[in-house]
């Protein structure tokens, strides 16, 4: 499947380049979250497998690649992690990249893949709360320094995601979903999403006494959503996980 978010750029092209096998390339950051501008780059997240050679010889595993580079006038961003470390992030309750994992915007899927999503629902807990509520701290820290667009929206981005999956173990990442799932998203979102579209960096012309109350207010939600989710304490998928990426690298080894 070619996931085509700006005319320019074959992000197909981009997976056939890599290294080693894909288990899965999304597409992460703005368009996922559904405020792109003009001007953002195209974040690209995923999982490879490493040959087994890779992984018990002398040298140290290339676990996690990163690269930023411009393509026909677009920065893109890429980074992957081979599945076992993929695995173990999603068993530490970290929202970001079952967020990657279950991306609509699919570059590359294999069955594999099919069945990390499978797995997913069964690594939601109530802890992660905590990931949304650091995420949106962050953000919110960055947004009082620069008074940016762009990390007002991630902040309530973070905090509306984290309400919905306490509420519903629904991961959702895109903002104007979240808007009409979470009845105590402020009315003025679509404003902003709209304002962040003609400009990555812009300013956010906003009433920020009445943004701050906003979302000192979303954290209560968060808070409260999270004292009574019906998501467990702790993953339930380990041993399943722990076959999986066995499975996967043995079939690698085979092939």
């Amino acid at each position: 499947m070619t996931v085509t978010l700006v005319p320019e750029v074959d992000l197909s092209a981009v997976v056939a380049e890599q290294p080693d096998p894909l288990v899965f390339a999304t597409v992460s950051g703005a368009h996922l979250y559904g405020f792109p501008s003009r001007d953002s780059d195209v974040d690209l997240r995923g999982a490879h497998r490493l040959p087994v050679e890779g992984l018990i010889g002398l040298r140290e595993p290339e676990e996690t690649r990163s690269r930023m580079w411009d393509r026909d006038g677009v920065e893109m961003d890429l980074v992957t992690h081979d599945v076992r470390k993929f695995v173990r992030l999603m068993l530490r309750r970290n929202g970001y990249v079952l967020e990657q994992l279950l991306s609509p915007l699919v570059v590359h899927t294999s069955d594999a893949h099919a069945e990390l999503v499978s797995l997913a629902p069964r690594v939601l807990t109530g802890h992660h709360a905590h990931h949304y509520r650091g995420f949106a701290g962050t953000q919110w820290r960055l947004f009082e320094k620069t008074e940016e667009l762009k990390p007002l929206l991630y902040t309530l981005r973070a905090l509306l995601t984290g309400i919905h999956l306490m509420r519903s173990g629904e991961v959702q990442a895109h903002l104007p979903t979240l808007v009409g799932e979470v009845a105590e998203a402020p009315a003025y979102v679509g404003e902003l999403i709209e304002a962040k579209a003609a400009a990555e960096h812009g300013r956010a012309a906003v009433d920020l006494g009445r943004v701050r109350e906003d979302v000192e207010a979303l954290h209560g939600v968060l808070d409260a959503a999270q004292a009574t989710t019906a998501l467990g304490e702790a993953p339930g998928a380990l041993e399943a996980l722990d076959d999986f990426v066995v499975r996967v690298r043995l079939q690698g080894a085979q092939g």
